[in-house]
C-alpha cells in the first residue's frame, strides 16, 4: 500500500488518479510514500525517512528544497502549462484593464448617488477622465518562453499586437511551438524601450529577483504598461512605486499585494488569481498525480523538475530495479558488475542524466535479494535504490 501525503487542498480530480485498493491518500499520515501540494512550504519541513517522490500541483517549485531532495535522489515533480490557459486569460484581462483604466471607471461609476437622470448626466460628464487605448497594433514584450509564455504570445498576435520575446534558456523545442512572428529579443535590456506591454513568466531565482528595477524602468516608454502574473519579487516594488507616481509608467498590473502598491495611482493588483480556476487546479492535479504515481509502481520520470525524463515499458510479472545517483563516469559498469555476481541477467536497461544527476532503470530476470540492494546502495555516489515487483 502506497500512502500519500497532502499538504494543500489537492482537487478531487487529481486525488481520484490514486486506487483506493492500493492507495492510502490523507492530509496526515505517518511514512509517506509521497507527498502533494500547492503552496505549501517544504523548506523548514523534517522529510520523513519514506519519501521517494513530491509532486507540486503548479509549475513553480520555489516552495519545495529541491536542492535537499535531489541529494535524497528524490525527484520533484511538477505540472508546467497546466494553467497556461488560465493565465493566459487574467495576462489578456489586464492588459484591457490597463488599457481602458477599468477598475477606476467601474468605482466611478459604481459611486454615483441620485435619480438615473443624475447618474446619467454625471458619468457622461466624467467618463472623459478614464479615455483608454486599444491593443491591436501594440508591442508586448514576453519575458519568458516557457507553456505560459507561448500561450501569450499567441494570444497577442491573435489580437493584433506585435510580440517580443526573451528567454535564454528557450529550448528548440520550446522555439519550435512559438509563430515565427515573434521577434527575438537580442537580451532583456534591448526589449524595453521597445515595448508598450511587458509580461513576465520567469520563476523567481537570483538572477530574475528585482529583474525589473530603477534603472531598467528609465529605459522604458513612459506609456508602458509593465504585468506580472509570476512571481512577487521579479518587479522591484519600490522603483516601481516610484516611478507610477512621477507618471514614468502607465501602470502595473500584478497579482501580488503588498503595502508598497496598494495605495499608488495606476496599480490593478489582484489576490493571486493567476491559475485559481477549477479547470486549472484540476488540469495541474491530474498532471502531477499521473505522473507520482508512475513514478512509484513504474520508475517512470516526466515532468520533473530535477531528473531526467525517462520511460521503460514494465514487463508483466518483471523484476525492476531503479537507481538515482550522481552524474559520475563508471556507474553503469559498477551497476552491471553487481548484477552479474549476484547472478542476475540484465533484459533491459536505460539510463539518462540531467545536469548534476542520473538515473537508471533495470530489468532483471530474477527476484532482487537484499544484499544486492545493500551493495547497489554502497556504490559512492548512489543516492537511493528501488526495486519493484
Amino acid at each position: 500500500m502506497n500512502k500519500i501525503l497532502t499538504l494543500n487542498n489537492i482537487a478531487v480530480a487529481g486525488l481520484e488518479k490514486f486506487p483506493r485498493e492500493t492507495y492510502e491518500v490523507a492530509s496526515e499520515i505517518q511514512h509517506p510514500d509521497g507527498i502533494l501540494l500547492r503552496s505549501f512550504k517544504m523548506h523548514d519541513m523534517e522529510i520523513p525517512q519514506s519519501l521517494k517522490a513530491v509532486g507540486r500541483a503548479g509549475t513553480g517549485v520555489n516552495n519545495i528544497p529541491v536542492d535537499k531532495m535531489s541529494k535524497k535522489g528524490i525527484p520533484v515533480f511538477n505540472a508546467p502549462g497546466a494553467n497556461a490557459n488560465a493565465v493566459k486569460e487574467l495576462v489578456v484581462a489586464g492588459m484591457l484593464m490597463s488599457a481602458r483604466h477599468i477598475g477606476p471607471a467601474w468605482e466611478f461609476a459604481k459611486n454615483q448617488e441620485g435619480t438615473d437622470e443624475v447618474i446619467s448626466k454625471a458619468v457622461e460628464a466624467g467618463k472623459k477622465n478614464f479615455g483608454g487605448f486599444e491593443l491591436p497594433g501594440k508591442t508586448i514584450g514576453v519575458v519568458g518562453l516557457g507553456a505560459i509564455g507561448r500561450a501569450v504570445a499567441q494570444v497577442a498576435e491573435d489580437l493584433g499586437m506585435n510580440v517580443i520575446g526573451y528567454d535564454p534558456g528557450l529550448t528548440v523545442e520550446g522555439a519550435w511551438m512559438l509563430s515565427s512572428s515573434v521577434k527575438q529579443a537580442a537580451s532583456f535590456d534591448a526589449m524595453l524601450p521597445e515595448v508598450d506591454f511587458i509580461s513576465f513568466h520567469v520563476p523567481l531565482i537570483d538572477a530574475t529577483r528585482n529583474m525589473l528595477n530603477a534603472d531598467r524602468i528609465k529605459l522604458m516608454k513612459k506609456n508602458a504598461t509593465v504585468l506580472n502574473f509570476a512571481r512577487g519579487g521579479i518587479i522591484d516594488d519600490i522603483a516601481m512605486a516610484e516611478a507610477l507616481t512621477a507618471g514614468n509608467l502607465y501602470g502595473y498590473v500584478n497579482d501580488f499585494a503588498n503595502n508598497t502598491l496598494k495605495d499608488v495611482p495606476n496599480v490593478v493588483t489582484l489576490p493571486h488569481l493567476g491559475a485559481s480556476t477549477q479547470d486549472a487546479e484540476d488540469n495541474c492535479a491530474v498532471i502531477v498525480a499521473e505522473n507520482v504515481r508512475d513514478y512509484l509502481e513504474n520508475g517512470n520520470i516526466k515532468l520533473s523538475v530535477n531528473f531526467p525524463e525517462i520511460k521503460m515499458p514494465k514487463p508483466e510479472g518483471g523484476h525492476r530495479i531503479t537507481i538515482a545517483n550522481s552524474n559520475v563516469p563508471n556507474m553503469l559498469g559498477q551497476i552491471s558488475s553487481i548484477l552479474a555476481d549476484a547472478g542476475l541477467n540484465i533484459s533491459d536497461m536505460v539510463n539518462k542524466s540531467k545536469n548534476d544527476l542520473a538515473y537508471t532503470i533495470v530489468d532483471v530476470n530474477a527476484p532482487v535479494a537484499e544484499q544486492v540492494i545493500e551493495t547497489l546502495s554502497a556504490i559512492e555516489g548512489v543516492l537511493a535504490v528501488r526495486v519493484l515487483s
